[in-house]
Parts: C-alpha cells; structure tokens; sequence
C-alpha cells in the first residue's frame, strides 16, 4: 500500500535548511567572518537550487511518461476502461462490469487461477470509505479473493484505515504513476486514445446548463447536474 505523505512534510527542505545553517555556523565559527558565513550559506542554497531544478525536471519527465495528465481528463467510464486496458497489457483477463450492473466491483480481474475486484475511482478528490466498502461487498458476490481501489488521487486517512483491516489494496495516484512506468511503453494503452474510443457525450442540465454527470445511487446509476448541491437536477441514464 503506497505511503501517504502528511500534510507540510517536506524533509528536503527542512535538510536544505539544516546544512545552510552548519554551512554558515561552521564557516563563521572558524574565521570569525559574517561575510565567508554568508558566501558559504550562499553556495549551500545555491547548490540546493540546482538539485531543486534537476528534481522538479525529473518529475516533470516522471508524469510525462505515465501520461497522468491525460488520465485526469477521462470521466469515470473511461477510467474505467483504461484500466481494463492497463491490466490486459499484463497479462489479466480483465472485465469491465458496468454493462451488466457492478454489484459494487467496476472491473474484475482474472490471472493464474486468482479472482481480483475493483473499484476506479476518477475523482478530483480524495477517496473515501464507501469505494472500500463497496468492493469489500463485491469480494463476496463475485467469489474474488482480492479486492483493491485505484484512484487517479488519494485517500483519506479513514479509508487507509477500513482498508487495512479489510485487506484491501489501495492504488493512488503516485502508486498508479509508478506501475505504469514500470511497464513496457509498447504494451500500455495511451489514454488519449481511450477518449476517442470512449467518447463522452455531452449532456446539460435543463435548469442550469451545467454538465450533467454519471453518478451511482442506491438505486443504480444516474445522471447528476455537476453544480450540485447549487443544483440537485437528476435524469434517468
């Protein structure tokens, strides 16, 4: 289960801070000089630019590659199916299971005999505690053995929670990244091409204008205003 960084932790910075200060401290300490305690606490962050520069290009490189960018772009469907693409292209018989109703598991994955439900989650928040309850349901229904989220954001500390209890395996954004990554660039779908293959039809709302959306009820799945709670219009899928 990927790491959950906590708010304002930034140990590079508190380092940068710490050595700046010994660089200046030290120097000033044996020539009794402000100034070569300035020149060295000078050299100390300037070096810490350049490492800041070289990092922050790598992780530019880093989400360029995993195409994140675009993935954030997909409606849920889309995540959907670009996952089930993304596991396919490692060898799963993957399933999506929004034709026929999910019963709380949006795709199924099958690989060497071993039965795996999960929850996508393509949100512009963090997940919470109702996609793990969901799909821990699902584990019974559909018989599976594992059960994980994957969401293109992160989780809230309750769902780390539920989800260590329940052995539920959480795939957030850094951790999606990194797996595709790892993968073969030939054998990883381009989620560019999911959106043209999956295209979004374009829905308003009659009272408001706004994007209707699909959402999920207790009901089944239907078509919400986006501006709720300004707006609470719904229409039947």
């Amino acid at each position: 289960m990927a790491r959950r960084r906590k708010k304002g932790e930034d140990p590079i910075s508190q380092l940068v801070g710490l050595l700046s200060l010994i660089a200046f401290g030290g120097a000033y300490y044996y020539t009794n000089s402000i100034i070569i305690g300035g020149i060295a606490f000078t050299a100390v962050m300037g070096a810490a630019l350049w490492i800041a520069i070289a990092q922050s290009a790598k992780r530019e490189e880093r989400l360029r590659k995993s195409g994140i960018r675009e993935i954030d772009k997909l409606d849920g469907l889309q995540f959907e199916q670009y996952l089930g693409l993304l596991f396919k292209s490692q060898g799963y018989k993957a399933e999506v299971t929004r034709a026929s109703g999910d019963f709380g598991a949006d795709l199924i994955l099958q690989k060497n005999g071993t039965k795996t439900v999960v929850q996508a989650k393509r949100y512009s928040k963090n997940v919470g505690i109702d996609a793990v309850q969901q799909v821990v349901g699902a584990m019974k229904h559909y018989g599976a053995s594992g059960s994980w989220v994957v969401t293109n954001k992160d989780f809230t500390d309750a769902a780390y929670k539920l989800a260590a209890s329940n052995g539920v395996k959480l795939i957030n954004r850094e951790a999606l990244i990194e797996m595709i990554i790892q993968m073969n660039p030939s054998a990883k779908p381009d989620p560019k091409k999911v959106i043209t293959q999956f295209p979004t039809e374009k829905r308003l709302c009659e009272k408001c204008g706004s994007q209707m959306v699909l959402r999920k009820g207790t009901k089944g799945e239907f078509y919400g205003c986006s501006s709720y709670p300004k707006c609470r219009n719904t229409k039947a899928v």
